[in-house]
């Protein structure tokens, strides 16, 4: 019989059944997982109503689940090349049959396809996500799955790297947005408004992440993101700059369309990572290659708390200002 079977003879009339406890449990491993790996993507995404928060962490564990594929966990277990792209093409078909089963043994995949069934969700953003993380696995194939080197080995241009954000960070803003609209019905302009807000502020998230890690992306990974001479200097990380700036600033103008229970969220979120980029704007492309911009803890709950006194006042934000 086993522990299934005594479970099944033991639990009670008004207990949640097999599917839903374990979807349940399945949840609070998402939710663990962006806890250890995201400590201001948490903090933000606590700010959502609760109908939002659950959904908005599932989708987060998969993409780092398929991150951690492509970013040096599986190298470091020892996986060549060829074994961590199986890995990551057995985690897109067990995510699509999931999403149309609505049930995996993998937790994070299972409430993943929970999500994408209640947010309608599918393989027009999954499929592009996948890609991009297959694109990763490249600079593995160039060292012969070593990641122990110097150089960046995978070098973007500027059509590599728009179809690469398309599918690693903006479709990302377009699934939380099925996730806040799946019980709206906007007309038609808000609709594409929204949509063309979310995939800016995915891409301006992404960006922003390329330059604070740029130097571990380069030593380790050997991916240029930003150039495809390999490396940036003062002239080129301006030019980032200001296309984040004017990315948040499209995202920000799409953010009085968002349902009210997710956009202190969202508005946290984007003046977290406004902050990030005035940083990096402040620093060195050379000591960006040898450090890490943060924000310290201090200043980030301020921005937070602000975008909450914000939003109580029904007080507007314009990107850039303090």
């Amino acid at each position: 019989m086993g522990f299934g079977g005594l479970f099944i003879m033991t639990s009670l009339p008004n207990e949640p059944g097999p599917l839903l406890l374990y979807t349940r449990a399945s949840e609070n491993a998402a939710a663990e997982i962006l806890n250890a790996y995201s400590t201001s993507f948490g903090i933000t995404t606590r700010l959502l109503g609760p109908r939002h928060r659950t959904h908005v962490r599932n989708i987060y564990a998969l993409v780092r689940l398929a991150d951690e594929i492509v970013d040096g966990v599986t190298a470091e277990a020892g996986m060549t090349p060829d074994e961590q792209r199986i890995s990551l093409d057995r985690l897109e078909e067990e995510t699509r049959r999931a999403i149309q089963l609505g049930y995996s043994s993998n937790p994070i995949v299972h409430v993943f396809a929970h999500t994408a069934r209640v947010a309608g969700i599918d393989a027009t953003l999954t499929a592009p996500f996948f890609s991009s993380m297959r694109t990763d696995l490249l600079s593995a194939e160039s060292v012969g799955g070593s990641v122990d080197f110097s150089g960046p080995k995978l070098c973007f241009n500027n059509t590599e790297h728009a179809n690469y954000v398309f599918g690693s960070a903006e479709v990302v803003g377009l699934m939380c947005l099925r996730v806040f609209l799946r019980s709206e019905t906007p007309n038609a302009r808000d609709w594409h408004a929204m949509e063309y807000g979310a995939r800016r502020l995915g891409a301006a998230f992404q960006n922003v992440n390329f330059l604070r890690d740029i130097g571990e992306d380069t030593r380790r990974l050997g991916r240029s993101y930003l150039s495809a001479e390999g490396r940036i200097g003062d002239e080129v990380k301006d030019l980032w700059v200001a296309e984040i700036r004017a990315q948040l600033a499209d995202a920000e103008a799409a953010l009085p369309l968002l349902p009210q229970d997710a956009r202190v969220a969202v508005s946290a979120a984007l003046r977290l990572f406004a902050r990030l980029c005035d940083r990096i704007a402040h620093t060195s492309a050379d000591d960006l290659y040898r450090q890490r911009v943060r924000v310290p803890v201090v200043e980030k709950s301020w921005v937070i708390a602000q975008a909450i006194l914000d939003a109580g006042k029904g007080k507007a934000w314009q990107c850039g200002r303090p």
